[in-house]
């Protein structure tokens, strides 16, 4: 009886080291292939393009660039202003210096592009809180330069461009010439050098939105011309998700992203708010990480646009536009932006 016993014991023994063997195998099996797809997705690199204002959201979405930036999974190229007014490009530096990537090209935009001060002077009221009225006698490069020397240098169909602001720099990009920096025109360079555009823009499926219509020529040029796909964040996505009230709670003295929304949340509508829409950090997570990870991506389509700004959405099986609309409830994707607009220089 005990040697059966025994007996039974051990070919259980053998069956439960078999399956653990098994499952051990079927461990490294899915892992090593999960980890051989992770290494073949590049990091995005990333033109990031901003009126820096007159709203605020500008000042998350840049935290959450630099935020993904030092988690590894997205190379900054360049950061331009979209808004020509003289804080803006300043404002721009001080974020990057702040993150410790004070070499970034910034670049402004040509005489035609808006100009558009914030009601309650914002930027400049950064510069002064934090002593630096000094970075607006820096001299600044030309935006479309900037795009044009950056583009040259990376390997083909590799930039990943995110506008959350107006769309005079691509505009004027994609009418360039040939220059000391390529023999390529802007379109081509485009074609070439570019992998896709995320633009927080218009309105879905219908509407008039600021970004579009505040250079409503330059939209209507950019958005036709563009060689390449173009996902938009629509006013409709950042319009629900809420954010900021964390980071103006929790960021330190030091901390410009904390001191922006600390400082808009009380004056910028002339009452006190709790948080703010995030309108521009939907777009640049989305450049970043898998945007199905956080909502539907409805296309391709045709994304069409009036001379005046209006934009209705047209699917298109050929067409290679495509929009963004909520999966999940607000307060989800709300807190993912919390988290990373908290982040600290590394």
């Amino acid at each position: 009886m005990v040697l059966s016993k025994i007996g039974v014991f051990q070919r259980r023994s053998i069956k439960w080291l078999l399956v653990i063997m098994l499952g051990l195998l079927m461990f490294n099996h899915v892992y090593g292939q999960n980890l051989a797809i992770k290494a073949k997705v590049p990091k995005a690199r990333i033109i990031f393009d901003t009126d820096m204002g007159p709203d605020y959201d500008d000042i998350g979405a840049i935290a959450v660039l630099h935020a993904l930036a030092s988690k590894g999974e997205c190379e900054i190229l360049a950061t331009v202003a979209s808004d020509g007014h003289p804080s803006i490009a300043p404002a721009i530096q001080l974020f990057n210096e702040y993150f410790k990537r004070s070499d970034l090209p910034v670049g402004i935009p040509g005489p035609d592009a808006p100009n558009f001060p914030s009601g309650n002077n914002w930027n400049d009221m950064m510069l002064d809180h934090f002593h630096q009225q000094s970075l607006k006698q820096r001299k600044y490069f030309k935006a479309v330069d900037v795009y044009r020397e950056i583009l040259a240098k990376e390997k083909d169909n590799s930039v990943t461009i995110v506008t959350v602001g107006f769309l005079s720099n691509i505009s004027e990009l994609l009418k360039s010439g040939p220059d000391q920096f390529s023999k390529l025109t802007g379109l081509a360079l485009v074609l070439k050098k570019v992998k896709n555009w995320v633009a927080m823009a218009g309105a879905f499926p219908e509407g008039r939105e600021f970004n579009i219509d505040r250079d409503a020529a330059a939209s209507y040029y950019a958005i036709n011309n563009f060689p390449k796909p173009i996902l938009f964040s629509g006013f409709e996505i950042g319009d629900k998700i809420l954010t900021g009230g964390m980071v103006a709670k929790q960021g330190s003295a030091d901390n410009p992203i904390a001191w922006g929304y600390t400082y808009n949340l009380k004056t910028y509508l002339g009452k006190e708010e709790q948080n703010r829409q995030s309108w521009d950090q939907t777009a640049v997570l989305c450049a970043v990480r898998d945007p199905h990870k956080y909502f539907y991506v409805n296309g391709p389509g045709k994304f069409e646009l009036d001379k005046e700004g209006n934009n209705s959405w047209n699917p298109d099986i050929n067409a290679n536009h495509y929009f963004l609309s909520h999966k999940f409830p607000y307060h989800k994707i709300a807190d993912v932006l919390d988290k990373l607009m908290l982040t600290t220089p590394r």
